[in-house]
């Protein structure tokens, strides 16, 4: 029998800096595109694998895309939504989305679809009878354990959402169980910046906790 782990000790440096990669985890949508390290995505999802999931049930199922043909039929899903979003803004909000750079399909170096698991048997259904959607919620968790984990490996990660998710799922052959979560792009950040891009742009600000924070 090996000895347990320690206790954790997380001093005031360990939490500054904590504190400083989630303020430096930005969504990235401008890649350098040098190869990453395929040992350093495999220790990635490992550690995204570490996230917590209802039941235990670890529903998330990554894809890496990979080959021409599935990243071309990404990046026509991707044209097809954008033109209907960019349809569906109002007056001026038209020009400024025109202007955003919303992805970055075109030169991330890895590309990765996350699909939610629905039929999985791990978990035996523990905590999913009255919140079914806490398998997806499980798998968001632990989307955003490896984008803390790539930011802290000094690797930018970005989140395209503006794509057909039923599209999608069969573009790449999906299981019928699976429901499609998040597409990701992974590689080296061409640059760095502490504010989100939509904010520089000029799209929308951050607001912070206290605004929100109702009592009862």
């Amino acid at each position: 029998m090996t000895d347990p782990e320690p206790l954790p000790r997380f001093d005031d440096g360990f939490r500054d800096g904590l504190e400083r990669l989630l303020r430096w985890r930005r969504d990235v949508r401008r890649f350098r595109t040098d190869p990453l390290d395929p040992a350093l995505l495999g220790r990635l999802l490992d550690l995204a694998d570490l996230a917590p999931s209802v039941g235990n049930s670890q529903p998330w199922r990554f894809v890496l895309v990979e080959t021409p043909a599935a990243r071309t039929a990404v990046r026509a899903n991707f044209e097809a939504a954008n033109a209907d979003a960019l349809a569906a803004q109002p007056g001026e909000r038209r020009h400024l989305y025109a202007k955003l750079k919303l992805a970055g399909l075109d030169r991330a170096p890895v590309q990765l679809a996350v699909f939610t698991d629905t039929g999985t048997a791990q978990g035996h259904g523990l905590g999913r009878r009255t919140m079914p959607q806490t398998l997806e919620h499980s798998t968001v968790m632990a989307v955003h354990t490896l984008w803390l984990a790539a930011r802290a490996a000094g690797i930018g990660v970005g989140w395209v959402s503006i794509l057909d998710p039923g599209r999608l799922a069969r573009d790449l052959a999906a299981p019928e169980d699976w429901r499609f979560t998040a597409y990701l792009c992974v590689g080296h950040p061409e640059e760095e910046h502490v504010d989100p891009e939509l904010e520089r742009a000029g799209w929308q600000a951050r607001t912070g906790l206290g605004r929100d924070l109702i009592r009862r």
